[in-house]
């Protein structure tokens, strides 16, 4: 079954602090950025007789990555260009990886030419002065391949291509049509039909909900936050910030949120847990607001309810209305700055995830679900029929949710922090059952802390 799907991208937890924080400052002072003079003074185009020489020559790189298999489409690559070489290493999957990047590039060495890179953490190595702009290498014609909102996770301020996106998680509902049927609950297309089903099915069965809101998975979060329209982050130029992680927008998220968990109508039990799979295959939780890449980490993850499952979008504020969507997880190729071979590291990043043969092994081999429009109206991805969801054609009802992502929402350039902060603040309040209004105003308060302690300027929302 090729169902697409990527490996669970559960946003990392803090990372090396101390080196981190170095960085940041000594990135601040120096006028680092997401826009900094440095990247675009480099904006200059390298002629295609460059191009062509540099692919003609005898060539090592080095590509991190976690994605299993990816030699196949490395192989790809190397056929293409036969003198270029490149070494595929796992340095670990999100934060395991990130620790090692970070302390490669302290140390001046170790680092290497390609990395794979997360979308929330791009802004975090853009603000190092980490990453190579792609633009001079022809990266930005590449715009129109793929669905606006990934192009705008890797778009810097001033236009800089930090990143070529590999997958994405645009956020939908699956849910388990048997528990819903059996307490005769249709399946909500709003969230006041949402929260109203979650009374009803947890006073029908008071072991059953209808949803978990992790208390762990700062993701989800933030993904329920893109979806209605909030703006917690944006960089408003040169070393300044505007923090506003509790908007009107985020309390309102707050205020529906809380009284469903405080009325213990809706979990709030860690994922990716035992005691998580467990619940996903008794019927425990009847929905799962997720990403793109749950479908087939489902069918694996709990195999033993096939065909009780389907997807839908995520319910919306109002009926009828234009739907949104917000995104977790998916991830990018970058080049390091520090790369002794730009030219041969930019066309690799572009070839892996452009080239219509690797962007379509990525989707049905390694199961990404895909950010190029190509890929998104393959009749292969998405008229393929699963069983475990009844013959539903779930790729195609993500393809769909992808179309309605906001295309502005931005993270930090500390996200390490950010994610620290939100665990010990909104994370714990969704476990402990306390005001999530009060968690987001310390939230912002730590964060504003932060950033000023590291040297930004921190701007009025």
């Amino acid at each position: 079954m090729n169902t697409l799907r990527a490996r669970p991208r559960r946003t990392a937890r803090w990372l090396a602090a101390g080196v981190a924080a170095t960085m940041l400052l000594a990135a601040c002072s120096a006028g680092g950025g997401g826009g900094s003079p440095a990247a675009s003074a480099s904006a200059a185009a390298v002629s295609q007789a460059d191009i062509d020489k540099a692919m003609k020559t005898p060539t090592n790189l080095t590509f991190w990555t976690w994605v299993p298999g990816i030699e196949k489409e490395v192989a790809l690559f190397e056929k293409a260009y036969p003198a270029i070489k490149v070494k595929v290493v796992n340095a670990g999957q999100g934060e395991p990886q990130y620790t090692k990047l970070r302390t490669a590039l302290s140390a001046g060495t170790g680092a290497p030419d390609v990395v794979q890179i997360e979308f929330q953490y791009i802004p975090t190595f853009t603000v190092t002065d980490s990453l190579l702009d792609l633009r001079p290498f022809g990266a930005g014609e590449l715009k129109d391949q793929f669905v606006d909102w990934t192009w705008g996770q890797v778009t810097g301020d001033n236009g800089e291509v930090w990143a070529i996106p590999q997958d994405s998680g645009p956020m939908g509902m699956l849910y388990r049509t048997d528990i819903l049927a059996k307490y005769k609950i249709t399946p909500p297309t709003t969230w006041e039909e949402f929260a109203n089903a979650a009374r009803a099915l947890h006073q029908g069965d008071p072991k059953a909900y209808l949803t978990n809101l992790a208390s762990n998975q700062n993701g989800v979060w933030m993904g329920l936050l893109w979806a209605a329209g909030a703006k917690p982050f944006s960089s408003t130029g040169k070393g300044h910030v505007t923090i506003n992680v509790n908007d009107k927008v985020s309390q309102r998220v707050a205020d529906y949120w809380g009284p469903l968990v405080n009325d213990g109508v809706v979990s709030t039990d860690p994922d990716f847990t035992d005691s998580w799979y467990q619940g996903l295959n008794s019927g425990k939780y009847a929905t799962w607001l997720t990403a793109a890449w749950a479908p087939v980490f489902l069918t694996s993850s709990a195999a033993s309810t096939s065909g009780k499952w389907r997807a839908a979008p995520l319910p919306q504020e109002k009926a009828g209305g234009t739907q949104k969507s917000g995104n977790w997880g998916g991830s990018t190729s970058a080049v390091v700055k520090s790369t002794k071979n730009p030219i041969a590291s930019a066309k690799f990043a572009e070839f892996i995830n452009t080239d219509p043969a690797s962007a379509k092994m990525l989707s049905t081999s390694q199961f990404l679900f895909p950010p190029t429009t190509a890929m998104l109206t393959d009749p292969a991805i998405v008229e393929e029929k699963p069983a475990f969801y009844g013959g539903q054609q779930v790729n195609q009802v993500f393809a769909d949710i992808s179309k309605t992502v906001d295309t502005d929402f931005q993270w930090p350039p500390f996200l390490d922090q950010a994610v620290n902060d939100w665990d010990e603040t909104v994370g714990k309040a969704l476990a402990d059952k306390t005001d999530l209004k009060a968690a987001l105003d310390e939230w912002q308060n730590r964060l504003i802390t932060y950033a000023e302690n590291q040297g930004f300027t921190v701007d009025k929302p």
